[in-house]
Formats: structure tokens, sequence, C-alpha cells
């Protein structure tokens, strides 16, 4: 500390604090406390970022000022409420490419995950989503293996979900997945040019190369899965459709504002009401 400093500090009025808080004082956390709390009950997965999401979803609907994200952390660190951060794994192979897409229909990707019910059973599901969007658009689920002709009857619902009952796509669009016998299978390659699709394979051991549709999973498994009751495979199959119109309604999206995939579509689609 410079001499004039001190000198100056040591002159100063006995009201002058030069620690601590000065301005206004910081808002009552009791209501936001409940407000959190009411949201982790249901989702215990969801860290401060995605809480935020989901509060100010609630002012908007509301009419009144969103709380501010760092007064959610602070919140939230000082009740226990975080998530333990995750480290993440070592990458087997480095990916350079990017998976999202600025437009919809340009991009679609598909996967698949299987989930273990408390008695054994295993429920196999295959998905697509849209890359832009992140819309999780049709899937298959079976507790038998996931076939070709699953994946063709998984391509058909997502042509049908986004453009009604057509032959045939009014553009080309790709249909990126990763080398499973079902998707490299001859005629669903041929089955997906004739519908419009453009079939496009991971290099092998590159899982970050179809990245979208590998957190898409994650998500499944941590957010949903993970926090429900799976007695055998018909309480599988019975909550999956539940688990993707609240992922599709409800599930905020970094990548897109923190809003849910069909929030961002509403969004854009009133933006530019001719773009799909």
């Amino acid at each position: 500390m410079s001499r004039p400093h001190l000198a100056s500090s040591r002159q100063a009025s006995p009201a002058w604090k030069p620690m601590g808080r000065r301005g206004r004082p910081p808002a009552p956390d009791a209501e936001l406390l409940a407000a959190i709390q009411a949201l982790i009950a249901d989702l215990p997965t969801y860290g401060y970022r995605r809480v935020h999401a989901l509060l100010r979803r609630q002012a908007e609907r509301d009419g009144r000022p969103a709380p501010n994200a760092k007064r959610v952390y602070r919140v939230m660190k000082v009740h226990g409420l975080l998530l333990q951060r995750h480290a993440g794994g070592a990458e087997t192979r480095r990916h350079e490419g990017k998976v999202a897409v600025a437009t919809r229909n340009t991009r679609w990707c598909s996967d698949g995950l299987e989930i273990a019910a408390e008695n054994g059973e295993r429920v196999r599901v295959a998905f697509a989503l849209d890359c832009c969007d992140r819309e999780a658009m049709s899937y298959v689920a079976t507790t038998a293996g996931i076939t070709g002709e699953d994946v063709r009857d998984l391509m058909v619902a997502a042509v049908e979900h986004r453009f009604g009952a057509v032959n045939q796509l009014p553009s080309l669009i790709e249909w990126l997945t990763d080398n499973g016998s079902c998707y490299v299978a001859r005629d669903t390659r041929r089955f997906a040019r004739e519908l419009g699709l453009i079939p496009k394979t991971t290099p092998l051991e590159s899982p970050q190369s179809n990245g979208m549709a590998e957190a898409f999973v994650r998500t499944l498994k941590r957010d949903y899965v993970r926090v429900s009751v799976l007695p055998d495979a018909a309480s599988v199959l019975r909550q999956l459709p539940v688990w993707l119109a609240h992922y599709n309604d409800f599930h905020p999206h970094r990548a897109l504002g923190y809003r849910s995939p069909r929030e961002f579509i509403t969004r854009s689609t009133q933006e530019t009401p001719s773009g799909l």
C-alpha cells in the first residue's frame, strides 16, 4: 500500500468503510430457493444453468423479471444444490468437424441405445434428431434388436413428422449415423436415397462424429431413465413417449439459448414463417 493512500485512509470519515458491501442490500433468497427446490425435486439432474432457464421461462410466462443466472448459482451453491462437476473421459480419436447446422431439415442424425429394466429385460431404442433444433422427431423401440426394417420405419416417421405423407422430401437432407449393421444395410441405404435422405456414416471408433446423437443418449439416460422406476420392459415402453415429449417441449439446451427444441422451433418459425 502506498503512503499517500494509507494517509488518506487514516484521515477518512469514520462512516467510510474501506471493506464490505456497499449499495443496495441483496434480495432475500427464500422465495428463489423455494422455486429452485420445487424444480429440482422433479428434475434432480438439472444444474444451475438449466434451472435458471426454467426459472426464466416461468418469469416470462408470469410477466415478471427473471432472476440473474449468477444469483441462481449463488443460492444453489450456498444450499448445496449444485451438481458435481463432470470431468469427462479421454477421447479415442480426435474429431474436428461440426455436427450442428444452422438451418432446420438440413442434417438429421440417428443412433440407438439400450435401456435395462430392473428384472433384466432390455429395450432397444433408435431415434432421429434434427441437427439444428435438436427435436427428437421419431423413434422405434423393441425388446429385440434394431433391424434395418426398424430404421426404415424410423425414417418414414421422421419424414411424415416434418413434411406429412410425402413420397419424397422436397430437398435433400443428410442422414448421419454410425456404422451399425441396421444403418449400413444395402436396403436401408437405398430406401434412404429414395426418400431424399443422403446416408452419411461416421469414421470407425469416432463416436464424437455423431456427437449430437451421443449427447441425446446421455441426456435420456441421465435425466429420465436413471430417475424413473422401471420394473420391466413394458414400463420402459410405456414411459418412453412421455420422456421424449418432455424432452421436446421442456428440456433446455445451451445451444438453443436454453430453450427447448419446440420452443426454439416456434420462435424460429415466427421470425421466418416460410422457413422450415
